[in-house]
């Protein structure tokens, strides 16, 4: 930063001797009478021995204020400068990476853009629909510039980053595109979730990677910690001084930060949860330090807390302590604390035998905490995958219902992985595949099936592993099969696998076309405008849209079959062959 570069004291004898070197040149101008040299001379030293230290410390002074308070208003010329000079691009990844190129957004209009995104946001997306977004958001691509502003769509971006929270993402993106006065709050939370898990190191970093002067209060308040932290405790104070002659004012932070400098020898031992950074600040100053979390303390003081191990265990908690319980309860929806803990807590809880026999009813008789505890004992004691299924729901309803559903995540998915999915009851069906995890399928290996076109080792291809010319020959070898066996039926996916082949050039036989017929009423006419019009950032964000919170295999083929269609006619072929990769093969 320009300013603490002119702020450190081991910079300042250069300035004075380039200040003087200046007044030398400028005296030199002047015609010179080398009769009266010695007299000027020692005039002007004279004059100089007496008001160059005053000259210099009020140029010095007001050159830095000046910076200071024009700052904003230089950042504003320069970017209206190169406005018209430059196209702005904000990214991570080179459009030919993905098939996709640099005006993917340009023909959008921005008020469609708008809603898409407005709708986007109320899902929790799936692995799948996520790294879609992460690869549409993150492309280097112009900004769309019809009915949206630059701010609004970097806001989209920064919204997404945020939610999703991948910090090494959202650090490379930071530190790549150099935006953070744009939208400070990105930063903010990637520093303040690494303080969070008590990573001072992993906070402090990233400052020091960022060229542009800080804007944000907040963001510069923690720089100045870290510069503390790093030993730089003069070049931190300059900060300081001319933060407070601009007008900062801040007592509880200045009070931590004068300890931390070696000014005073007792620090105010109040603890603020107004941020992270004041909380630490105050378990950093006080060595007694003591903190009770209860159910409305800001999730980041958890996870802090548990970081720092300050949190009291959960077995040392009275079962009669209903507040206590609520907030561990909610903790641990969280994450903070494990999911197992919670459980074998509830395992403490008493229940005669008629309460566990009639469990369906005797736990909407009992508090919350108690009805929880009610089904999740009479789920452990039943072996029927049915009854088991129906108590599992249960129990994550009432999660749900109290806000606090990712509690029983873990859990639920271990008692689900004990039930055979051929043992589960079509009105189940939805419940048992959306509470499994995504890596189950992904981890399996793919069994291949030649007699099945979409199962067959043609599949190879879209990992790479065939050759065009012989993927050929052996495809119209299997379609010659095909033809000559009257009962076999080509699938909706074998359609899906045939159409992506073609999509790639790859030839099929003229006599083998009429195998199907394409009936081109499955594909949404939006979507196909939004294709035709090549409005290609638009049309991923309605695939997105579409797979929303599930995981693309269990998504109807209809479905899967537009999103399909729609990225071969985009080229999104890396894209697309990830995502064929999880819906085609038969995995065990």
């Amino acid at each position: 930063m320009k300013i603490l570069r002119l702020l450190n004291n081991k910079n300042l004898p250069i300035i004075i001797i380039f200040l003087l070197l200046s007044f030398s040149s400028l005296a030199e101008e002047k015609p010179v009478d080398i009769w009266n040299l010695e007299k000027e001379k020692t005039e002007k030293i004279s004059e100089e021995n007496i008001s160059v230290e005053e000259k210099n410390e009020e140029i010095f002074q007001s050159s830095i204020y000046k910076m200071q308070s024009d700052k904003k208003e230089e950042v504003i010329k320069l970017d209206d400068n190169l406005t018209s000079k430059t196209i702005k691009i904000a990214g991570l990844y080179d459009p030919q990476d993905y098939g996709l190129n640099i005006s993917m957004w340009s023909n959008s209009d921005g008020s469609t853009l708008k809603k898409l995104f407005k709708n986007i946001e109320k899902y929790n997306l799936s692995k799948d629909a996520s790294e879609i977004l992460n690869i549409s958001l993150l492309t280097n691509a112009y900004y769309p510039n019809q009915n949206i502003t630059e701010d609004e769509f970097l806001r989209f971006k920064t919204n997404w980053l945020i939610k999703n929270s991948n910090l090494e993402l959202i650090e490379e993106y930071l530190i790549t595109n150099q935006i953070t006065n744009l939208h400070p709050e990105l930063m903010r939370h990637m520093v303040d979730k690494y303080l969070s898990q008590s990573n001072v190191k992993k906070s402090c970093e990233i400052f020091s990677k960022i060229k542009e002067p800080l804007d944000n209060e907040y963001l510069s308040k923690f720089n100045l910690y870290c510069l503390i932290n790093y030993g730089k405790k003069e070049e931190a104070q300059l900060i300081l001084d001319l933060k407070k002659e601009l007008g900062f004012n801040d007592e509880y932070f200045e009070n931590k930060i004068n300890y931390l400098f070696g000014y005073i020898d007792e620090v105010n031992r109040e603890i603020s949860e107004n941020s992270i950074l004041d909380f630490h600040l105050a378990h950093r100053t006080n060595s007694e330090f003591m903190f009770e979390p209860n159910k409305d303390t800001p999730k980041l003081i958890w996870k802090y807390l548990s970081a720092s191990n300050l949190l009291y265990k959960i077995q040392d908690v009275e079962i009669t302590d209903i507040d206590r319980i609520s907030a561990i309860e909610k903790a641990t929806h969280d994450k903070i604390y494990p999911e197992e803990e919670l459980f074998e807590f509830y395992k403490g809880f008493q229940f005669n035998i008629s309460q566990l026999l009639n469990t369906k009813e005797s736990y909407k008789t009992l508090s919350s905490i108690e009805g929880k505890a009610l089904v999740y004992q009479r789920l452990l004691l039943t072996e029927e995958p049915k009854l088991k299924l129906e108590l599992a729901k249960i129990l994550k309803d009432i999660f749900k219902s109290e806000d606090i559903e990712n509690a029983f995540d873990l859990e639920l998915e271990r008692f689900l992985k004990k039930i055979d999915k051929a043992d589960v009851p079509s009105n189940f069906t939805t419940f048992y595949n959306q509470n499994m995890n995504d890596d189950e399928t992904i981890n399996k290996k793919i069994k291949y099936n030649n007699e099945i076109l979409h199962q067959s080792k043609l599949l190879n291809y879209f990992n790479g592993n065939y050759a065009k010319s012989k993927l050929e020959e052996d495809l119209n070898k299997f379609l010659n099969k095909i033809e000559n066996d009257k009962k076999y039926f080509l699938s909706k996916k074998d359609i899906i696998f045939l159409e992506a082949l073609k999509s790639d050039g790859i030839e099929i036989s003229e006599k083998y076309e009429n195998l199907y017929e394409i009936n081109k009423s499955e594909m949404p006419s939006d979507i196909q405008r939004m294709v035709d019009n090549k409005e290609i950032g638009a049309a991923l964000l309605r695939i997105i849209e579409v797979i929303g919170s599930k995981k693309i295999e269990n998504i109807d083929e209809d479905k899967v079959y537009f999103i399909f269609n729609t990225l071969n006619q985009l080229n999104a072929d890396l894209i697309r062959n990830k995502l064929l990769l999880k819906v085609l093969p038969f995995k065990v």
